[in-house]
């Protein structure tokens, strides 16, 4: 896999995908929040925001946001983040969200054999009203430069049109060079009224010719009917090495296929891990058992963010997927979608530190 030079480009990483604001009720549930604390997060922007925050990337997002002071605080805290908001596109408020509106949602942490529940509130949002046309990527990709393009299933299941502008901007990235990585994410209650997971393995099948980096599994790529749930199955180093020999006959244009794996034990303690499959070879991050987890949300993002920055760095496959999933598993120890963990503290796990007082 080919990627551009840093010097050639304005931007490491451009991210296409919805910023939301999500109301985090501590400890307490839903039912009986009385208060709530704010982070900003989406699937496809927390991967720009933590190769920005955690590893010093230029990162960008394109979005559409409502101007109104829920959209400005969506803008800054986006802004705290590290990430561009160059290629926010701004639309009117008309007064009451009718037209369009920025999303809301709302998440309590799981505890014990209780698990995280979240109350998605983003119909009509400004995002999924983005169509063909609307964005500029000749400029983007071109006279700007960028290294990567990211984007997902959840920005792709938001509307009709959305499909169709990530298909437009990765011809574009295609066009000029970048990298391409997508992120299956398939998120039930957003397929729900759209053809389920059918109609999502559908759209994945549709910009699978474009992507060179495939996060996801192949049940994300068929078509057949079947009853799985949001997680993805739990590979050993055979099933995965030969789900990936099978997806790539298909679809030979991909350079990586990665994905996390997770036992859930319970809310607060998972095994977590992380396979890839590149250059005919297949890789697997050390598993780290009965992990102790505060906020699950965000460790598939960071883990997409980890590897994206060994593959940038050309740090070679095996210390990529390693990156990634210890980005991932330090994500789940602190709240929000996002990540607060350093370079140098992913540097030390990766090299087999504890978690010691560091002073």
């Amino acid at each position: 896999m080919q990627i551009r030079k840093k010097a050639e480009c304005r931007w490491d990483l451009v991210s296409l995908g919805e910023v939301m604001l999500r109301f985090d009720p501590g400890e307490k549930r839903l039912t009986q929040a009385r208060q709530f604390e704010v982070w900003e997060g989406g699937g496809e922007y927390n991967v720009a925001r933590g190769l920005s925050s955690c590893f010093g990337g230029r990162a960008s997002i394109v979005t559409a946001l409502v101007r109104n002071p829920v959209g400005a605080l969506i803008e800054s805290l986006v802004r705290q983040g590290g990430v561009d908001v160059s290629h926010v596109h701004w639309l009117d408020f008309d007064g009451m969200g009718t037209a369009a509106r920025n999303g809301l949602y709302f998440l309590e942490r799981g505890f014990g054999v209780r698990g995280a529940l979240g109350c998605m509130d983003r119909g009509h949002t400004a995002v999924s009203q983005m169509k063909p046309g609307m964005v500029d990527w000749e400029s983007t990709f071109g006279r700007e430069g960028a290294r990567w393009f990211h984007t997902g299933g959840i920005f792709c299941a938001l509307s009709d049109s959305t499909l169709e502008v990530a298909k437009e901007a990765m011809q574009a990235a295609k066009r000029h060079g970048a990298a391409v990585s997508f992120d299956c994410n398939y998120r039930p209650s957003l397929w729900r009224e759209r053809g389920g997971r059918q109609a999502a393995a559908r759209a994945n099948r549709e910009l699978a010719q474009y992507v060179d980096v495939f996060f996801g599994d192949e049940g994300d790529l068929l078509l057949e009917p079947n009853d799985r749930s949001n997680e993805l199955p739990k590979h050993t180093d055979e099933s995965y090495a030969e789900m990936a020999s099978r997806v790539l006959q298909s679809y030979p244009n991909f350079h990586v296929i990665a994905t996390t794996v997770r036992e859930v034990r319970s809310a607060t303690s998972n095994d977590f891990g992380a396979f890839a499959f590149a250059g005919g070879s297949m890789f697997r991050a050390p598993e780290l058992h009965n992990l102790e987890i505060l906020d699950r949300v965000g460790a598939g993002d960071s883990f997409a963010s980890g590897l994206i920055y060994g593959l940038l760095e050309d740090k070679g496959m095996d210390w990529a997927l390693k990156c990634g999933m210890v980005h991932g598993a330090l994500t789940m120890t602190t709240a929000g979608d996002n990540s607060f963990a350093t370079l140098a503290e992913i540097e030390r796990m990766i090299n087999g530190g504890l978690a010691n007082v560091q002073r």
